[in-house]
């Protein structure tokens, strides 16, 4: 496979449809997002930002278990079509708006008491991520939580190019190091057998830390390494098996 080169915007613009879902159907919808909703706990009555929110699947989530206002931001106009759409169908009081996550504002300093950004930073380079997190540090209120999701940066080094999930390396991809930066394309897989293009550009896992530490978060944030468990795997054995024993995600926590 030959790198990607659209765009975040121009990949999920022509994939939006196909990530529109009302119940968990890919893989990172069974191995990370839940995970990630229970990080967040508890939100009841907190004013949430969900940014890289895509069509509205974690801002709904969110919204049904109690957050008192949800925003979800996103670069590509066709997802937030497929998030208002929804919307229309199921009024929840989410609103959506189309823009970069990086540039926040119009949004009120110390406002905020949960950012979540669920596989946002892993289509940005190390300086538009550092950007990001110190807008999501200035937005959030005084002991607010920001909690965010990425492809294990480990990833594309311990798995080949197959189903159900991978980010396929280039012929001079050895180095975990230098390939900083650079942008792996890669597909995740739906339990109906159809597959999602996604992309990742690489970077280590001291790189999400500075960028913290750079954005003024002060704290230690809570690290989790997001797997295939006994209990997802027995959802359907067969379809998660190639992933057992393998570190997918990573998934962070941090005190404002």
């Amino acid at each position: 496979m030959s790198a990607d080169p659209r765009t975040a915007r121009e990949l999920y613009d022509q994939s939006s449809q196909a990530w529109a879902r009302t119940e968990p159907s890919s893989v990172s919808d069974f191995t990370a997002r839940p995970a990630v909703i229970e990080m967040c706990r508890p939100f009841a009555d907190k004013s949430v930002l969900d940014l890289g929110c895509g069509e509205g699947y974690c801002a709904r989530i969110l919204r049904r278990g109690g957050a008192a206002r949800v925003l979800g931001i996103d670069v590509s106009a066709g997802m937030i079509d497929a998030a208002q759409r929804e919307e229309a169908r199921e009024p929840l009081g989410i609103e959506y708006r189309c823009g970069d996550a990086g540039q926040l504002r119009e949004l009120e300093s110390g406002a905020t008491d949960l950012v979540v950004a669920v596989f946002l930073f892993n289509y940005l380079t190390s300086d538009a991520m550092a950007d990001c997190m110190k807008e999501v540090a200035r937005v959030l209120r005084p002991g607010g939580r920001f909690v965010f999701a990425v492809p294990h940066p480990a990833l594309p080094w311990m798995r080949k190019p197959e189903r159900p999930f991978f980010f396929e390396l280039s012929s001079s991809s050895s180095d975990y190091f230098a390939t900083r930066n650079q942008r792996f394309a890669g597909k995740i897989w739906k339990r109906d057998g159809t597959a999602l293009d996604v992309q990742l550009v690489h970077k280590t896992l001291e790189d999400y830390f500075h960028a913290l530490e750079g954005a003024g978060f002060t704290s230690m944030p809570r690290v989790r390494e997001l797997r295939v468990t006994p209990e997802i795997s027995a959802v359907d054995p067969q379809f998660f098996a190639p992933l057992v024993g393998t570190p997918l995600h990573l998934a962070l926590s941090i005190e404002r």
